[in-house]
């Protein structure tokens, strides 16, 4: 029967972080995207937990003006962490403008910008003695709900083992204020939530992946369609090793 123990897992998850900067960055910081959703905010508040706000720094990165980025502000006020902001507006419209000579694509239009917010994250972690923190969800890896060198990426993953349910429980437990832990989670580069674009409700997700408790055929044909074609994101690039034929 599953029951998750929210004390348990988060205790356990602190002690990850702290093992990881012992064996892999010893007096490192803890460098990450704040958007002022749910996923950003509790896996700042782990790095918090584990390792002391001083060690934690949030890199800003609005696209001109966004609408939400005082929560993004309230959270790092909340936390005592530093934070940059960067704006990548400029970045984006000089991609576009280098893209010309092609027809791009909607999808491409989406993905350039977390992909340049990756690289200004890392610019800053190589400037600040980091390690980039990923904070993608286990119910939006399950779908691939992610963009591939943008999102998806980092030098660890606090809680990409935890259901987009079990992280609100997590940031709950950890005190942050509900309106970041209950905020209706949307990429902010299209529009619409998240929820809108997968076509399914996170709950009827992760209750499939932790309960077997299958949606209706659609919603599951949909699914478990969105898990097979996005299994590549989760794993090592495929490469030919010649001398394993011999």
């Amino acid at each position: 029967m599953y029951k998750f123990d929210v004390e348990d897992a988060t205790k356990k998850c602190v002690e990850w972080i702290r093992k990881f900067f012992e064996e892999n960055g010893k007096g490192c910081n803890a460098v990450l995207g704040i958007s002022g959703g749910k996923d950003s905010s509790v896996a700042a508040a782990l790095c918090v937990e584990a390792l002391g706000k001083d060690r934690v720094i949030g890199v800003l990165l609005p696209e001109g003006e966004q609408k939400d980025i005082q929560d993004a502000y309230d959270l790092c006020h909340h936390l005592g962490i530093k934070y940059y902001e960067c704006n990548i507006l400029g970045m984006v419209e000089e991609a576009f403008k280098s893209l010309g000579v092609i027809d791009i694509s909607e999808q491409t239009k989406i993905n350039i910008k977390p992909r340049i917010r990756m690289t200004m994250i890392y610019a800053v972690s190589q400037s600040m003695n980091g390690r980039v923190v990923n904070t993608c969800n286990l119910s939006e890896d399950y779908v691939g709900y992610s963009t591939r060198y943008g999102d998806s990426v980092g030098d660890f993953s606090p809680i990409s083992g935890f259901t987009v349910t079990e992280v609100k429980q997590i940031g709950a437990y950890l005190g942050l204020p509900s309106f970041l832990v209950d905020k209706v989670p949307s990429d902010g580069l299209c529009g619409y939530t998240d929820e809108d674009r997968l076509g399914f409700k996170y709950s009827d997700l992760d209750k499939y992946i932790r309960e077997g408790i299958e949606p209706e055929i659609t919603i599951k044909n949909r699914i478990d369609h969105l898990h097979k074609i996005n299994q590549f994101k989760l794993e090592l690039m495929p490469s030919y090793k010649y001398f394993d034929e011999e």
